[in-house]
């Protein structure tokens, strides 16, 4: 037991601890010489809150400005990453956040923070603060790094509704919604292809195609006719099944592009594509630029 305590206590940057606190961490950004990146695992949810200074989040296939004080949502599916918005070094202040799936899970709080859109690739992930806002939610982060050295054995709980405080900030400053009305068949037909779509999202390795490919495949996974699908999916969103496919693929292969060094040839084959020339076809088609020239920029 003393050696673990020993191993616990000479880890730096938070690197060996065990159950719960394997499963969050909080910090001042910069500290201990610790990089953001250093957290930019799959398997992690973060949220920053930045301070001060000029900063550009690269976000999926998005370019996001932050010149003020901001709360920064990055999803674990998501490919992110940070530099600066003026070509200098990047450098920034504030404290940051991690935490996993499963911390997140307890006490069944994920349930409804899953639908919002905070954790979504489509969502908003920066949010400006105001001086009020900015006041509450770094007191946060300061009672959260306070807990985290405590001996209080129930010190993981309180900082579970610290944590839970700190996104609910969030999801307040977002656009109110109105309740959603009663859902006719087109509606849920269409709620459940793009969640079906969704969830194919995104690609994990360059050896595991899409099964899904075409508005077919999703109509006979969701047991109706293709035919049925499409009138359904036009009707609520204006859009047909094959347009939706398509910019999802899009969207994705940008991001596979400007964040990994897989190969035109692999991506285009994960995306289902069998031949490269196929893909570089359709992307020119839809994007209108090569993947080259994606990469290249």
């Amino acid at each position: 037991m003393e050696d673990l305590d020993l191993i616990e206590k000479s880890a730096h940057c938070f690197q060996a601890i065990q159950v719960e606190s394997a499963q969050f961490r909080v910090a001042a950004i910069g500290e201990n010489k610790c990089k953001l990146t250093s957290y930019n695992r799959r398997d992690f949810y973060k949220i920053t809150l930045v301070l001060k200074g000029k900063s550009q989040l690269l976000y999926a296939n998005r370019d996001i400005e932050i010149n003020k004080p901001a709360l920064v949502f990055t999803n674990p599916l998501v490919p992110y990453s940070w530099g600066s918005s003026d070509g200098e070094e990047y450098e920034e202040a504030g404290y940051f956040c991690v935490f996993s799936n499963d911390f997140l899970h307890a006490g069944d709080r994920m349930g409804s923070l899953q639908e919002s859109t905070l954790f979504k690739a489509g969502g908003n992930p920066v949010y400006l603060l105001d001086e009020e806002q900015l006041k509450y939610i770094s007191s946060l982060f300061i009672r959260m790094r306070s807990e985290i050295d405590s001996e209080y054995y129930f010190k993981y709980e309180l900082i579970r509704s610290q944590l839970n405080l700190l996104i609910h900030e969030a999801i307040k400053m977002q656009p109110a919604v109105a309740y959603p009305a009663p859902q006719n068949a087109a509606s849920r037909i269409a709620k459940l292809f793009i969640g079906l779509l969704e969830k194919q999202f995104p690609v994990d390795s360059p050896q595991r195609p899409l099964q899904l490919k075409k508005a077919g495949d999703y109509a006979e996974k969701l047991t109706v006719h293709v035919n049925h699908l499409n009138a359904a999916v036009q009707e609520i969103t204006g859009k047909s099944t094959t347009t939706h496919i398509n910019e999802r693929i899009i969207s994705e292969a940008k991001s596979l592009l400007k964040h990994t060094d897989w190969s035109v040839a692999e991506i285009a084959f994960c995306l289902g594509f069998e031949y490269a020339s196929y893909f570089n076809n359709f992307f020119k088609k839809h994007a209108g630029v090569t993947p080259a020239g994606i990469r290249n920029n």
